[in-house]
Formats: C-alpha cells, sequence, structure tokens
C-alpha cells in the first residue's frame, strides 16, 4: 500500500520507502485477498461508574445558571444591516466563545451579545474545522461565565436536557427535550434530540440536568417540526487543544471577492471560492434583488457574456445581468422557477419592472449546473441555455452597459466560468476521426409520435407499450456505459495532461499546477487558473511583507507568519482521512491539510514570493520542508505542526513512531516534483481504501504508473486492489508484469503461484 502521511492507523510495513519492504508486504496482503479472511472478536469495554455525578437542578436553576453565558451572534450584509442570527455559550472566561462556522460563515462581519447587553466585536477566529461545522471565537473580554463542558461520549439515549438559542430571533428562549438516538451525516456522528430547531438556534449549547454541554444545536430535521440534530462536544475539543488562530480582519478577506474584479449593489451576501461565486441572504431591491456587477473593461458591440449556474431551489432566480447603468437600469436573463425568464429593470420598484418573455424549455435541466449565455448587440439580444437558443428579443430599451451576476429572494446560487467576449458559443470543429468515433458511439432514437400511437389497433398497443418500455431499459443501460465512457476518456486526457506537466526539467515543473491537476482527478469543474491567480495574489501579498526582511532567517519568519498565524493554515488532525486534504484546491479553501498538501503550498508560495531554498523533505509517515539558505545551516520545517523547527534527533523519533524503522540520509534528501506528486496519488488511494468500496482506489494508481511505469511496489498494489474488487484481468495484468520485469527484492515464484492461482 502507499504511505499516508503520519498515519497512525496503517501497518507499520505500509509507511516505509523501502522498495523490498513495500513489495514484501503486498505480496503478503495479495495472499490474504485470496485467503479467507477470520475476524477477532473484541471484548467489551468496562466503565468506571464509580465516579459521583454532580448534583441535578431544576430547570428554573439552569436557566439562572447559564443565560449570562450564552450570546446572541448577529451577522450583517455588506450594508450593515442584520441578516441573521445564530447563538454561542462562552467555553473560558478569557473571552472564547463556541458556536457553529456556519453562524459566522466566510467574509462576513458579525457581534457577539450577552443577555445583559454587553456587545462585543470578535478579535480572532481561534479555531474552526468545517467537516464539524464548528468554530470558536475570540473576544476581548475577561471574567465571563464559562460553562463546564461535559464528555458527549456518556450522554445516554432518553436522557434529559435542555438547550437554548435564539429561534427566529427570539433571544435567550430555552426549550426541554430528550436525546433520541445517535446518526452519521457525512462521516460525522451527530446526537439526535427531541427537541424543535429553528434558524437562530444553531450554535447555541445543549446541556444534561447537571449543567454541563454535551453538543452544539446545528440542524433542524426536515421531517419533523420537533427533531434537530446536535454536534457532540468531545468533537470541539480537539480545536481547543490546537487552535489555528486567524485575526478578524484575514478572516472576513478569506472568501471575499475581488474587488478589482465585482462590485456588490444591493446587499445580499456575496463570496468566492477558487473559481466560484456563491450568493445567499436575499438583497435589498426589489425582490430580493442583488448585482454583482463585472469591473473590467468589455469588448466592442457586439459582446457576449455566460456563465454556468446552480439554484439550491427553482423556486428561486439567479443569472446573468447586462445593460447596467451601475445601479436600478438593467436587463437580466436567469431561470426562475424553473422557467427562462428575460427581464428588464428600469427603477427600484415592481411598475418599473417588464417582463419580456418567459418560457419553459427542455434544455434546461432543473436541479442540476446550466450555462447561460447573452449576445447584446443594437436592436438585439439572444439568450442561449445549454448552448440552445431560446429567446430572442429586439428590446431597445436599454443601451449596452456593465455585465454581471444576479440573483433573487432567498436563492442559494453558486456560479463558475463566468467569462465576457465576442462570440463564446463558437466550438472548434471536430475532425473527421472524432465525428466517426462518435457517430459508432452514440445511438439515435426517434422521437415518440403521440397521435400515431392512439391510431394503432388495440391489440397492439399493449405490444408496443412494452417494447418501448424495454427499449427506454435498453437506453438508460446506454446512457449509464456513455457517461462511463466519458468519465474515462476525461481521466485519460488528464492523465496525459499530468504526466506532460510534470516531464522537463525539475527548474521548468510547476509544482503547484501538478498537484491542481491532481485535484482535478475527482473534481472535472475545477478551476486550475483561477485557484492559480488567489495563490499568486497570495505571494504578491507577501512579497510587500518581505521587503523589510532582508537575511534569510528573516524571510522565513515573515513567510512562517502569513502562512500560519495571517492566513490560518493548519494540519488536519480531526478528520485526517478525508480526501480534500489532499486536494490542494480546497486545502486552499479550508486552510486545512496533510503535511504533504501544506508542504506543497509553503514551497510554492515561498518560491513565488521570493524566498528560495526550500525543499521537500519525503520522511517516511511524515513529509516537511527544509530550508537551506547559502551559508546557513540547514533548518527542517513541520509545516502540519504551524512551521515548527525540527531536530535530527526528532526527526528520528517521527520516523520509528510512524514508520518503525530507522532515519537514513536518504529520507533527508530533496524529493523531486514527480515524486510529491506520485505520494499525494498514492495518499489518495490509502485514503479511499479506508472509505470506500469498489474500483475506486484504483483509479489513483493508474495515474501513479502512468507517471512511473516501471514502479514495482504499486504494479503490486494495483493488483491487489483489482483483485479485491474482481478484475481478475488485471490481477494478472500486473502480477504478469513482476514476472517480466523481475525487480530486486521480491519472490518470483511466490508472484508465480498467485498467478496461477488466478
Amino acid at each position: 500500500m502507499g504511505s499516508v502521511d503520519c498515519d497512525p492507523c496503517l501497518p507499520r510495513l505500509s509507511r516505509r520507502n523501502d522498495n523490498r519492504q513495500r513489495l514484501a508486504f503486498g505480496l503478503a496482503m495479495l495472499a490474504c485477498a485470496i485467503s479467507t479472511l477470520i475476524a477477532a472478536e473484541r471484548s467489551p469495554v468496562r466503565r468506571n461508574t464509580s465516579k459521583s455525578e454532580p448534583k441535578q437542578l431544576s430547570v428554573e436553576a439552569l436557566i439562572q445558571k447559564i443565560r449570562p453565558s450564552v450570546v446572541v451572534i448577529s451577522h450583517f450584509d455588506r450594508d450593515g444591516k442584520e441578516d441573521g442570527v445564530g447563538s454561542g455559550f462562552v467555553i473560558s472566561t478569557n473571552g472564547l466563545i463556541a458556536t457553529s462556522l456556519h453562524v459566522i460563515g466566510e467574509g462576513r462581519t458579525f457581534k457577539i451579545q450577552f443577555a445583559d447587553g454587553a456587545s462585543y466585536e470578535p478579535v480572532e477566529i481561534h479555531a474552526w474545522d468545517r467537516q464539524t461545522d464548528l468554530a470558536v471565537i475570540r473576544i476581548n473580554a475577561t471574567n465571563l461565565n464559562a460553562l463546564p463542558i461535559g464528555d458527549s461520549d456518556e450522554l445516554r439515549q432518553g436522557t434529559p436536557v435542555i438547550a437554548v438559542g435564539n429561534p427566529l430571533g427570539l433571544k435567550h428562549s430555552v426549550v426541554q427535550g430528550l436525546v433520541s438516538a445517535r446518526r452519521a451525516f457525512d462521516g460525522v456522528e451527530m446526537i439526535q434530540l427531541a427537541i424543535p430547531v429553528e434558524p437562530g438556534n444553531s450554535g447555541g449549547p445543549v446541556l444534561d440536568m447537571q449543567g454541563r454541554v454535551h453538543a452544539l444545536l446545528t440542524m433542524k430535521s426536515a421531517m419533523s417540526a420537533n427533531l434537530g440534530f446536535a454536534t457532540p462536544i468531545n468533537e470541539l475539543k480537539p480545536l481547543l487543544k490546537r487552535p489555528h488562530p486567524i485575526a478578524m480582519d484575514r478572516w472576513i478577506r478569506l472568501a471575499a471577492l475581488n474587488t478589482n474584479d465585482w462590485q456588490v449593489l444591493f446587499g445580499a451576501h456575496w463570496s468566492q471560492k477558487g473559481g466560484r461565486i456563491i450568493a445567499d441572504t436575499p438583497g435589498s431591491g426589489f425582490g430580493g434583488r442583488s448585482l454583482c456587477l463585472w469591473q473590467r473593461p468589455l469588448p466592442s458591440s457586439p459582446s457576449e457574456i455566460a456563465v454556468t449556474v446552480l439554484l439550491d431551489d427553482e423556486s428561486g432566480a439567479a443569472g446573468l445581468v447586462f445593460g447596467s447603468d451601475g445601479h436600478q437600469k438593467h436587463y437580466g436573463f436567469y431561470p426562475s422557477a424553473g422557467q427562462l425568464r428575460l427581464t428588464r429593470f428600469d427603477g427600484p420598484d415592481v411598475f418599473s419592472w417588464t417582463i419580456l418573455e418567459q418560457i419553459p424549455s427542455p434544455h434546461y435541466r432543473k436541479g442540476d449546473w446550466n450555462t447561460l449565455r447573452v449576445r447584446h448587440e443594437e436592436g438585439k439580444i439572444l439568450c442561449y441555455v445549454n448552448e440552445q437558443l431560446v429567446i430572442e428579443s429586439h428590446d431597445r430599451g436599454l443601451p449596452l452597459g456593465k455585465v454581471g451576476l444576479a440573483k433573487f429572494r432567498d436563492t442559494h446560487a453558486t456560479f463558475k466560468g463566468f467569462r465576457t467576449g465576442t462570440n463564446l458559443g463558437a466550438r472548434a470543429e471536430l475532425s473527421a476521426a472524432a465525428g466517426t468515433f462518435l457517430t459508432n458511439a452514440l445511438e439515435r432514437a426517434a422521437s415518440f409520435d403521440g397521435e400515431a400511437f392512439t391510431r394503432l389497433p388495440d391489440a397492439d398497443r399493449q405490444s408496443v407499450q412494452r417494447i418501448l418500455h424495454d427499449k427506454a431499459a435498453q437506453l438508460e443501460q446506454r446512457a449509464g456505459e456513455l457517461r462511463r465512457a466519458a468519465s474515462d476518456l476525461r481521466r485519460q486526457n488528464l492523465q496525459r495532461e499530468l504526466v506532460a506537466a510534470l516531464d522537463g526539467p525539475e527548474e521548468k515543473i510547476n509544482l503547484l499546477r501538478a498537484a491542481l491537476l491532481v485535484s482535478r482527478l475527482d473534481n472535472p469543474d475545477l478551476d486550475i487558473d483561477a485557484y492559480e491567480s488567489q495563490f499568486s495574489a497570495m505571494a504578491s501579498e507577501l512579497q510587500v511583507k518581505l521587503k523589510g526582511a532582508t537575511d534569510p532567517k528573516a524571510r522565513l519568519n515573515a513567510l512562517t507568519r502569513y502562512f500560519f498565524t495571517e492566513s490560518g493554515f493548519h494540519g488536519s488532525r480531526s478528520d485526517y482521512y478525508n480526501r480534500a486534504n489532499s486536494y490542494l484546491d480546497q486545502v486552499i479553501d479550508d486552510r486545512e491539510g496533510l503535511p504533504i498538501s501544506l508542504s506543497v503550498l509553503f514551497m510554492e508560495l515561498g518560491r513565488r514570493a521570493g524566498v528560495k531554498d526550500l525543499a521537500g523533505v519525503p520522511l517516511p509517515g511524515h513529509f516537511m520542508v527544509k530550508y537551506n539558505p547559502a551559508g546557513e545551516d540547514e533548518q527542517l520545517i513541520d509545516v502540519f505542526d504551524e512551521g515548527s523547527t525540527v531536530t535530527r534527533e526528532q526527526a528520528e523519533e517521527i520516523v520509528r513512531d510512524n514508520a518503525g524503522a530507522p532515519l537514513r540520509d536518504e529520507h533527508l534528501k530533496a524529493a523531486r516534483k514527480r515524486d510529491i506528486i506520485i505520494r499525494m496519488l498514492r495518499n489518495l488511494s490509502s485514503a479511499a481504501q479506508h472509505t470506500e468500496t469498489g474500483a475506486e482506489p484504483v483509479r489513483y494508481l493508474d495515474v501513479v504508473l502512468a507517471i512511473s511505469p516501471d514502479s514495482a511496489p504499486d504494479h503490486l498494489d494495483r493488483a491487489r486492489l483489482r483483485l479485491a474488487t474482481g478484475d481478475r484481468a488485471g490481477a494478472r495484468e500486473d502480477l504478469q508484469w513482476l514476472l517480466d520485469a523481475q525487480p530486486a527484492g521480491i519472490d518470483l515464484a511466490r508472484v508465480a503461484d498467485l498467478l496461477n492461482a488466478l
């Protein structure tokens, strides 16, 4: 198996870099896949029930005790208007408050208010975790009343609890209920409560009758009004042990729109992650309208704009804006209630709003991504959805003007691929070979004639209906095959692109782009250019901070401070095996990752900002970075541990703990960029094996072997995975390769026996 950085759960041999040990371990695992597995029965764990329990309190006494510790968290739109409330509670006397991450959001301003009316602005986000939806805020306050923290693992089904929050804005409301069960959502165990949960409750504490916090309210059940879910308090404890503070001014800018590109009008909350723009909360304009106008120059008439949009609710509306005067007047083309609408706004209210055309379209895919395109020229407006013309208008009410995006009402909309040009719909002509390939791959089905069906004899209709049903089933199967074929072709194309990106001199390889290509294996819509642009902006910001740092130590300190303290990057400890920790785009978005993904960003940020002499160090089980400027002592840096300096003795201990092997000099040599990418791919394969069944883990090793076709350990690993998924032919292929290549350190006779056994 390929090694996963700092993985305490895998067998020791799986984390060694020594090829002989990997090959031997792989053979053992392959043999186990053929033989019968015997599971050992675990003995039950006895709990110590001898400790005394605190005295139970009445609900009235509990309310009096906890009321000073529960806070109202109000967040605001860009115009400074309150657009929602949540809850939180004090967990330390010196100003730490726990809540749900979605309560404070990203790029949002908010304030904290206590029951006595005292109000505070947050000074930092002390810690946060997106997987568990938790956040810890710091305010400048002391001598606060902190609530005692319980042990959520001890909370039993049927235990009476109370919850405090601000449901629907009704501040400091209390409700009593019971623990119903425990349920897993997206890999996180939640506590199910027989308690009504409403907007505003999120982040509030769930307490037992002794006044100990066991959970934070986080979401309402869609099935029942008297059912809610809460995040166990034990999920918060790792964040408190290893916080990753980030100042509020930096937090607000993490997901903020680039003001050089966009201008927001009429409120609402607009944010940006990589190449996607997200809009939520209603705007202050008519119909909850909010605009996000593009600030870059446009081509002369005729001009086109396009974007791909996804709506969370088809009753909402979001799409393109054009012909804008920069304020109230503009055209809009967008889906609304499942139909496509072209509108003209001549002012701020309903009396200045005109629906030029509204039509349903079979080309619009409800609940899915849809690409909208508008061609605007003098006297003509052409509107397309998924490259099909749906509306043509000759309205001349507004001249050519600014363009951008719009959302209405409570719609949560996500946009990607916004672009401008003169002919965005133009497509390159396919070659004759490509045309023949598609003709052979696709089947044509005639359209259904309902009138002709009614004219058939009664005796034939049932037979025709059965034949059509069978044909539909065949087409559904064929559609699945075509989707798989499209996915396979995409991966093959991406695989070739990644191999090409790693080909050439080491100094010419763009490690950041290659790592983003790895992310695209599982996210085909990833906008790599957008992330490179975002990363370049970070490097430019760091360059400004480096101007006063002349000696190598000062420059390294500036990089470390910017990366960890100001930007909030940190190691993932509560959800280590999540593959998001290996996707560089999500590591940039979430500021959370594995040792190797954080190291790649740390090195690339330093290189682009002018901090040279950084290199990756492939320690078994725990990737690090070394800094070796001319004339200075070499420093080993643990990026997973917030940039701490590691001595040789500490490195030996880390390798011994993670891999059960001694540290060798070769472990401290600088890793080549292609080897870094291969290690990231092996991490993804190992992580997938922890969470998935089927052929998913194999695809990462397919890419590894495309980059390094002579890697015997990966052929052996892939043979085991192929066999486990029933791909006997694929397993034979890899085993035969091993017999033909005869790599050193492998028992070829045993490989031959395994091959014969298949």
